[in-house]
């Protein structure tokens, strides 16, 4: 509350304050706000804040601030693959809040708007072999991340692309409706999922079968066209 006050003083409207995950999730639908500020460590929450603003951002594109009081590594890395705009540590000066949001506000239009350019054209050029390699985003069947690396897997190319990045990072320039991510290492072209089963998805030309998550399922199928029978 006293982060409310503070925020508000200084001209921001708060929409809501969500105690947990499936709370915060209601409130995107119900608002979609400009900016979340989202506490990693959710008490009585059935998902931490990583979680749930990686879900957040699956129903609407925003700038994320994180506030913690973790300062370990793998908290980090695992906060930063979310593609936040600042990781803010426990205990902060409300000065320093308001400057990082108006910040975050800031850099996120602009990126926005040139993620909007080259989303429009369809053409992405991978930073590769010391230089950059053209590739059409309709073509991509989809990017497969293993550390701080991604395989980009393409339709007609045997090999994938091999890519030195984050997928939070390297997702950004995939956000239209084809894309979906499946995983948190997995981002799929909806366009080219060629076949569905019941653990496992196939992709247009290739034999090699991804796992669905369990908790993804559901969500998936609802991306998707299916006939059901009796």
């Amino acid at each position: 509350m006293d982060l409310r006050e503070t925020l508000e003083e200084a001209g921001y409207e708060v929409v809501a304050v969500a105690p947990d995950f499936d709370q915060a999730l209601y409130a995107v639908k119900l608002h979609a706000p400009d900016l979340a500020l989202i506490d990693i460590r959710l008490e009585n929450s059935n998902r931490n804040g990583i979680e749930t603003a990686r879900k957040m951002l699956l129903i609407h594109k925003m700038a994320i601030i994180y506030l913690t009081a973790s300062s370990e590594a793998q908290t980090f890395l695992e906060a930063k693959e979310t593609g936040p705009a600042a990781y803010l540590l426990k205990p902060f000066r409300s000065d320093e809040i308001k400057f990082q949001i108006e910040m975050a506000y800031h850099n996120f239009k602009a990126i926005s708007k040139n993620n909007t350019d080259f989303l429009e054209s369809g053409l992405i050029y991978l930073p590769l072999d010391k230089g950059y390699k053209k590739i059409n985003r309709d073509e991509v069947l989809y990017l497969s991340a293993e550390g701080s690396y991604v395989y980009v897997f393409l339709m007609g190319r045997d090999s994938p692309y091999l890519v030195s990045t984050n997928l939070g990072n390297l997702a950004q320039y995939f956000m239209t409706h084809d894309f979906y991510r499946l995983s948190r290492s997995m981002v799929i072209n909806l366009r080219h999922l060629d076949r569905l089963e019941s653990n496992y998805l196939f992709m247009a030309g290739s034999s090699e079968p991804i796992r669905i998550p369990t908790s993804g399922r559901k969500e998936l199928m609802s991306k998707l066209m299916v006939i059901k029978t009796k």
